[in-house]
């Protein structure tokens, strides 16, 4: 259903339109100049530090799966963390890589059922923990500028991103309940035993907590190699900006969240009293560190393996 109602043309075509859109209102030769200012150095440091994301995460997907009676190598977990952060990065969507991972994973369990929720759960663990942190340095943000009002009403994306996925998962709930109340009980008792019992919680919310860190990490890095910041405050200020790139990412209308995240750099940083043009190259820069460093992933796809459960 998702499928038709979005064809992946259109948010390929989706994506080119918000990149031009945000490009007519910027001075592009300003946005180069930025990006050429980019420090090697650093982007390849924030590429070794997109490999700890891919430990830490596929670490936590191990977890999940282990709390759902649900076997899965932690060497197998890292192959198929690769692979689908691959395809999140060149389909559609950017999720269509885990929808991946959790039927290959499916297909060597004998738990076809855990190993799908597996997935879910680990991916929730994940997005309640970064929109936690974007709200919360987020608010800190605004408070600092004394522009609450402005800083809510230019987080379009911010708040688009949290209601689209709240609109999404209670559809969701509503089509499972409406065909199987005895699926959405599966899934709150796998929800609880994996993700809300103790200690669940907080090895859940602890890995995603690294994993967040990792994703602010990357944009420190590459802020820091541009000479973006040059006191605490400042720091600060940038990772509360970068926070919100990544909640406004979660908006799954484009490939791999671009054009939202540029879009949303764009909005953004003015209210912090800087260009937005910084901002949008360290969007850019952001989006090219993460796709270079998941082009492993590419290899497990032309293996064709799936894991053994």
């Amino acid at each position: 259903m998702l499928t038709r109602r979005w064809p992946p043309w259109l948010r390929w075509a989706l994506t080119l339109l918000l990149l031009l859109t945000t490009a007519w209102f910027l001075d592009v030769s300003v946005v180069w100049q930025e990006l050429a200012g980019f420090s090697l150095p650093m982007l390849l440091a924030a590429m070794v530090v997109s490999v700890l994301q891919v430990l830490v995460s596929a670490w936590r997907w191990r977890y999940t799966a282990g709390r759902l009676s649900v076997g899965l190598p932690f060497v197998v977990a890292v192959r198929e963390y690769y692979l689908a952060t691959f395809l999140n990065q060149v389909l559609p969507g950017g999720v269509l890589g885990d929808v991946n991972r959790a039927w290959r994973h499916s297909l060597g369990s004998a738990a076809r059922l855990g190993a799908v929720h597996a997935v879910m759960i680990e991916r929730l663990s994940g997005q309640m923990v970064m929109v936690s942190v974007a709200l919360g340095l987020g608010a800190w943000l605004a408070l600092q500028q004394g522009r609450i009002a402005g800083v809510v009403a230019d987080m379009g994306g911010g708040v688009a991103a949290v209601v689209v996925l709240i609109v999404v998962v209670l559809g969701l709930l509503a089509r499972l309940w409406a065909r199987g109340r005895g699926y959405v009980h599966a899934l709150r008792r796998d929800i609880r035993r994996a993700l809300l019992s103790w200690p669940a919680i907080v090895v859940q919310v602890s890995s995603s907590a690294v994993v967040v860190a990792t994703y602010l990490c990357v944009f420190a890095l590459l802020a820091v190699g541009a000479g973006y910041w040059s006191e605490p405050q400042q720091a600060l200020a940038l990772l509360a900006l970068c926070s919100l790139l990544l909640l406004a990412m979660a908006v799954p209308v484009s490939v791999a969240g671009w054009g939202v995240r540029e879009g949303a750099a764009a909005l953004l940083w003015p209210l912090a009293g800087l260009p937005p043009e910084q901002g949008v190259a360290l969007s850019v820069g952001y989006g090219l560190a993460v796709l270079i460093s998941s082009l492993p992933g590419a290899v497990f796809m032309v293996s064709g393996r799936h894991p053994a459960g």
